[in-house]
C-alpha cells in the first residue's frame, strides 16, 4: 500500500456488547481493515492518533478530517451511534455496516447498510469484504468529483453543514492549552468517588485469539508479551484443535501498553487466521 494512501476512519465497538466479546470485535476490526486496505486506503480507528491528547478531541478531529469513514453500528453501541451522528452532521462520506442480527435504527434506516454475518462465516465474509472495498472506492470517487454529494443531510433540505474552525496559535500557547485540558480531565477523575478513581474504559485484561498459529510461534508470541514491563502475566489457553487464545493481565494504568500488545498480537496472528478460515471453508465446501 502506498505511503500516501488516504485514511479511512473506522467507528466500531471495541468492548463487549450485545453478546459479543472483545475477541469478536477484534476479528471484525481485522475484517474491516483488510477491506479498507484492499480499497487502497489506510485504516485507522478514529480514536487513534500519532500525538498524545484528550481522546474526545482526537475523535472529533478525525471524524471531521478523515476523507471517508466506515461505521459499524452492530449492537447499537451508544458511543458509536453518537460518533456516527457527528460524522453525518459534518456531511462527510460515510459507509454504514452492521451484522445480520442488529436491527435498523429509525433515524439512519434511509442510508444503505452493508451487512455481514455475526458468526463471521468465511464465505459470506469474503463476499462482504469485496462489497465494502468497492463501496469505499466508489463513494470516495463520487464525493471527490461531485460537489453536491451527500451521505445523509442534504436529502432532507438545505442545511448549513457543521464546520470546525481552525486557528494558528504560537507553540507556547498551544502547549499551555493542552496542559489546561489535561489538568481539567485529571481534576474530573480526582473528583470521582474512590471506588471509581480508575478510568472506567481501562480493562487490565486482554484476550487475543491466535487461531491457526503453530505451537512454536505461540510460544514465541507469549514470550514477546512477557517482555513488556507492564504485563503481569500471559498464559496460553487451548480452546480446541488448532485454536488457542493468549490471556494477558496487565499492571494498573497500562492502557497504552495494552493497546500496543493487542496490535502486535493481531499482526502476528492475522496470516494464520486467514489460512485457518480458508482451510475451514474448503472443508465445508467439500
Amino acid at each position: 500500500m502506498p505511503e500516501s494512501a488516504p485514511v479511512c476512519g473506522i467507528v466500531m465497538p471495541i468492548s463487549s456488547i450485545d453478546g459479543c466479546n472483545e475477541a469478536h470485535w477484534s476479528d471484525v476490526h481485522e475484517i474491516l481493515t483488510e477491506a479498507i486496505e484492499d480499497a487502497g486506503f489506510e485504516a485507522n480507528l478514529v480514536s487513534n492518533a500519532d500525538d498524545v491528547g484528550i481522546i474526545q478531541k482526537r475523535i472529533i478531529q478525525n471524524l471531521y478530517e478523515n476523507p471517508i469513514v466506515v461505521c459499524d453500528v452492530s449492537g447499537k453501541n451508544p458511543n458509536v451511534m453518537f460518533e456516527l451522528g457527528l460524522r453525518l452532521a459534518f456531511d462527510k462520506p460515510t459507509i454504514i455496516v452492521k451484522d445480520d442480527r442488529t436491527s435498523y435504527s429509525f433515524d439512519t434506516a434511509s442510508i444503505e447498510h452493508l451487512e455481514y454475518p455475526r458468526d463471521l462465516r468465511f464465505s459470506r465474509i469474503v463476499e462482504f469484504k469485496d462489497k465494502l472495498a468497492e463501496k469505499i472506492k466508489a463513494t470516495h470517487e463520487r464525493a471527490m468529483s461531485d460537489s453536491n454529494y451527500t451521505t445523509f443531510l442534504k436529502h432532507f433540505g438545505e442545511f448549513t453543514v457543521v464546520k470546525l474552525d481552525k486557528k494558528e496559535i504560537p507553540g507556547q500557547e498551544f502547549i499551555l492549552e493542552e496542559l489546561a485540558a489535561i489538568r481539567l480531565a485529571m481534576n474530573r477523575v480526582e473528583q470521582q468517588p474512590a471506588a471509581r478513581s480508575a478510568p472506567a474504559t481501562f480493562n487490565n485484561r486482554l484476550n487475543v485469539c491466535m487461531r491457526g498459529m503453530p505451537d512454536f510461534e505461540l510460544v514465541k508470541a507469549v514470550n514477546a508479551v512477557r517482555e513488556y514491563e507492564q504485563v503481569k502475566s500471559a498464559e496460553l489457553e487451548n480452546r480446541g484443535d488448532d485454536h488457542a487464545h493468549i490471556m494477558i493481565q496487565f499492571k494498573p494504568e497500562s492502557e497504552l501498553a495494552r493497546a500496543e500488545v493487542r496490535s502486535m498480537l493481531v499482526d502476528k496472528a492475522r496470516p494464520y487466521r486467514i489460512k485457518s478460515r480458508a482451510a475451514a471453508f474448503k472443508k465445508i465446501a467439500g
